[in-house]
């Protein structure tokens, strides 16, 4: 039975994981947190292969505080590019292939169109230039590496942008939310559906791949769809970026071409309206 090491286990993404793994029997999941693995710590990372020996490595790990960041460098670099050089060579070691999550904060959002994986990257803010570093490390360091960046990722775990609202909308009676900035949002649960079929394919290709919902849209509309399904009757009002100004800047528009992995790996792209129906749906009807 093939062995697959999840970092980062009781994070958003690993909690997704730890739900799918029993629809995947085949396979043996090894969930770790920094409280068991310290991927910051080489040789804790080195003893650990040598003991369970992973056919494949999923790093859900990393900071993700996008403003804490600028005032946390060092912390965010730590985790986001040093540790990931760390699993990066040891899981090269051990032919372990390794699959890295990304971001779309890898660019600047001054564009009209939409990024492709060979686009040149340029992050605006410390969040961001940590996880490109990561992306160069891991694909330099193991060859088996895929990197797959995705953007606004949400689900029923732990806190992001859905649950933020949901939270909110009961005690406020009106909120402002920036509607001049341009992505896609992500179930947490489609992404790591997407990294099993890629863990699953017979032909595994290293490199960059793009996956998130489809199409684009704005955190105000974005909103305006968690409001609806859930009912809500909260007014929303849409303002501009320099209206709402943050520490770390954000792409205006890091909308990512998805053509590569749906057509290298058979990955079947969700409306990202239908995905957030049904997480909204079941995440209140708990």
């Amino acid at each position: 039975m093939k062995k697959i090491l999840v970092t980062g286990g009781n994070g958003q993404l690993g909690q997704c994981f730890q739900k799918l793994a029993p629809d995947f029997p085949e396979f043996e999941f090894i969930f770790r947190d920094s409280q068991n693995l310290d991927i910051t710590n080489q040789i804790q990372i080195e003893e650990f292969f040598q003991v369970f020996k992973p056919d494949f490595c999923i790093n859900g790990a990393a900071y993700t505080a996008v403003d804490l960041a600028e005032t946390e460098k060092d912390k965010a670099f730590e985790i986001n590019s040093v540790a990931v050089s760390n699993l990066a060579k040891v899981s090269a070691d051990y032919k372990t292939a390794l699959v890295q999550i990304s971001t779309d904060y890898v660019f600047d959002g001054d564009t009209n169109l939409s990024y492709d994986e060979e686009d040149f990257t340029n992050p605006q803010s410390i969040y961001g230039e940590s996880k490109r570093e990561g992306e160069i490390a891991a694909l330099e360091e193991n060859p088996k590496t895929v990197v797959i960046r995705t953007s606004w990722l949400y689900s029923e775990f732990n806190k992001n942008f859905m649950k933020t609202m949901l939270n909110l909308f009961p005690q406020k009676e009106e909120m402002n939310i920036v509607n001049d900035q341009f992505g896609q949002p992500t179930n947490a649960n489609d992404l790591a559906e997407a990294v099993m079929k890629i863990i699953k394919s017979e032909n595994f290709t290293p490199g960059i791949f793009h996956f998130s919902n489809y199409p684009e849209t704005t955190w105000f509309h974005f909103a305006q769809k968690i409001a609806d399904f859930s009912q809500s009757k909260i007014k929303l009002n849409p303002i501009t970026t320099s209206e709402f100004p943050t520490p770390a800047k954000r792409p205006k528009r890091s909308t990512m071409c998805l053509d590569k992995i749906e057509k290298i790996y058979k990955v079947e792209l969700q409306h990202w309206e239908n995905s957030l129906e049904d997480t909204v749906k079941n995440y209140l009807a708990k």
